[in-house]
């Protein structure tokens, strides 16, 4: 999928020529490629300097802001990604989802599967990059999957500012704004597994009001207090509203399903005792209180390393990005690129390269169950 890979340090005075450089030589060997680029927050003045390179050589360009990037060597916030794409896949990208822009994206996709048909059996793979201020991402991939008339599996993430303040997160050769998607569809021999690996508590709870992203109340009482209260019970951490940005990333909710736990970071704390949390959290729904695991704890590690390295067996020159969960960092510290490291030793890929991301999507994919859509926290993801 990926042809080529080009990480650029944006300090450079020529960057406008270092780019024209690098997309002359993939253009030159593949006519009808295009990039996609990956942009630490740090370096997010840089992107027009990176749409009009494209724009002058007429390369299609889909991109985004993340809070940092990552290789195995560490983490990156002073060079830009680029990853050639050839061909360039079907893309769309919708700046606004407002009604009339949630149906504009779900005919946009209906026509892309229309005009790249696969063999019987086969399904492609859609690729989503949301704005992580989005409250709803979870409601709107859900709609999609409605709307929908032929079956995809499903990927994705949410990019933008590790503080969660609003900023123009996407953007293609032409346009930038925050509050959107990017979307991509990618063929099937594409694959993508998403992992996060916490234990689950005993704790059983019901997030009994909210809306969104927000929980007013756990059985009947402020959500704050009820999650203090189980944090203390279950392991003896006295939380204050004082130290609970310390706290809380370290003790997510995990939203029960019919088969699996989906991680929530609570990421604010309002004045009322609700909480905000990266993803949404239906009223009445089921939820038990995590422990985020050390480095050396879970099972995401071993599980996505085993599934790239049986499909490296089969295809040795496939070239993987991963996507790492920003409160995932947030809990591990230093030990987070371990475990990135860990997980390129175990794949035994030659080279990582990556972003931090504010939630992650994948495809429910259980015997006996329909395909669906997922939204997560804390998760590691390949695609490759």
């Amino acid at each position: 999928m990926f042809a080529a890979q080009h990480l650029i340090p944006a300090d450079l005075p020529d960057l406008s020529d270092t780019l024209s450089v690098s997309l002359a030589a993939w253009q030159a060997r593949w006519p009808d490629m295009g990039v996609l680029a990956l942009v630490p927050e740090a370096l997010a003045d840089r992107v027009p300097a990176l749409q009009a390179a494209c724009r002058e050589r007429g390369v299609a360009l889909l991109g985004a802001v993340f809070p940092s990037l990552f290789t195995g060597q560490g983490f990156v916030t002073d060079q830009v990604l680029l990853l050639c794409l050839a061909p360039m896949p079907p893309w769309l990208f919708q700046p606004v989802l407002d009604a009339a822009g949630r149906e504009a994206w779900h005919e946009a996709v209906r026509f892309m599967q229309a005009t790249q048909p696969v063999a019987p059996g086969a399904e492609p793979l859609l690729f989503m990059v949301f704005d992580g201020m989005l409250p709803d991402v979870g409601s709107l991939v859900d709609e999609l999957h409605m709307a929908l008339e032929k079956p995809v599996r499903y990927s994705g993430v949410n990019a933008g500012s590790e503080t969660f303040q609003p900023m123009a997160c996407l953007f293609d050769a032409e346009r930038q704004a925050g509050m959107g998607v990017i979307s991509l569809l990618l063929p099937p021999t594409v694959d993508s597994l998403t992992r996060h690996g916490y234990p689950v508590s005993r704790a059983l709870m019901t997030a009994t009001t909210g809306q969104g992203n927000r929980i007013d109340t756990i059985d009947h009482r402020p959500a704050f207090d009820v999650y203090q209260q189980l944090i203390l019970e279950e392991y003896g951490v006295q939380l204050t509203r004082e130290n609970f940005y310390d706290y809380a990333v370290h003790f997510p909710f995990g939203l029960v399903t019919m088969v699996d736990v989906l991680v929530r970071i609570p990421v604010a704390l309002g004045d009322d005792g609700s909480l905000i949390c990266v993803g949404e959290i239906p009223p009445n729904s089921l939820m038990r209180l995590l422990r985020a695991p050390a480095a050396d704890q879970g099972l995401a590690v071993t599980e996505l390393a085993t599934f790239i390295a049986e499909r490296q067996a089969d295809s040795p020159a496939r070239s993987w990005l991963h996507f790492y969960c920003a409160g995932r960092r947030m809990h591990l510290g230093e030990q987070a690129l371990q475990e990135l490291q860990s997980l390129q030793r175990q794949s035994g890929q030659g080279a990582l390269l990556g972003a931090l991301t504010l939630g992650e999507i994948d495809t429910l994919d259980a015997a006996g169950l329909p395909r669906l859509p997922r939204f997560h926290n804390a998760c590691l993801v390949a695609l490759g």
